[in-house]
């Protein structure tokens, strides 16, 4: 018997249409068919499109204008941190250099969430640290250690915010997060780098959000070797 379920229609329409301006079915700029005859080519209710196309049109993906067609936009020029959310889901289906410009963000975001969090709560993360040094080689622990680091510091960082756009992005780190760890190099760049965090708690915050920066913008270009 299969377990999965099936999408909700909704949830089904929004996946499907998001697939397909992100594939090049729809590129910025078309017109989409009138409701009737897409809700039929969709295979759901003319109000679960509408619902669903309002809800695009919401986080920025298309432009609906009273008595004209629905148009679909340039998302990188017209979208806002719900549209980000949204296509970290379709992980599949991603813009070229998504992965990287997602990684970049992160190495100028991160460290001074970091270097906050750590001295708001530096018992925190000396204890959660102490635990870096039982994580053997297994890919899924290092990424699910790393992940919750991040979660960390977000959480502790002062300003609730960072954690609620950290989470908009947990599917699409979750899984790089397993390629990056198989890689030998990766874990001993982030054990070393958990390391030197555990070692600067209590030091300048400067060297914090440093240490921080550098195995974030290290991480880029291992990234990078694993996906030429």
């Amino acid at each position: 018997m299969n377990s999965r379920q099936p999408l909700h229609p909704a949830k089904y329409a929004e996946h499907l249409l998001i697939t397909s301006i992100l594939d090049g079915t729809y590129p910025p700029g078309t017109r989409l068919p009138n409701e009737r005859s897409f809700a039929k080519q969709i295979g759901i209710t003319r109000t679960t499109l509408r619902e669903t196309l309002q809800k695009l049109a919401i986080t920025g993906w298309v432009t609906i204008r009273h008595g004209r067609p629905t148009t679909v936009n340039d998302y990188w020029k017209e979208g806002g941190l719900g549209l980000l959310g949204s296509l970290a889901e379709h992980g599949k289906s991603l813009p070229d250099g998504f992965i990287r410009y997602l990684l970049e963000l992160r190495a100028v975001l991160l460290p001074p969430i970091a270097r906050c969090a750590i001295s708001y709560s530096p018992g925190v993360f000396r204890k959660y640290l102490n635990r870096s040094d039982r994580l053997g080689e297994d890919a899924h622990v290092f990424a699910r250690y790393d992940w919750d680091l991040h979660i960390l510091f977000a959480t502790h960082s002062g300003n609730p915010l960072y954690l609620l756009i950290l989470n908009d992005f947990s599917f699409v780190f979750n899984i790089m997060a397993l390629d990056y760890f198989t890689l030998r190099e990766a874990r001993e760049s982030s054990r070393n780098y958990y390391l030197h965090l555990l070692r600067s708690i209590g030091q300048k915050e400067e060297d914090t959000e440093q240490i921080v920066r550098s195995v974030l913008e290290k991480s880029i270009d291992i990234w990078e070797t694993v996906n030429r």
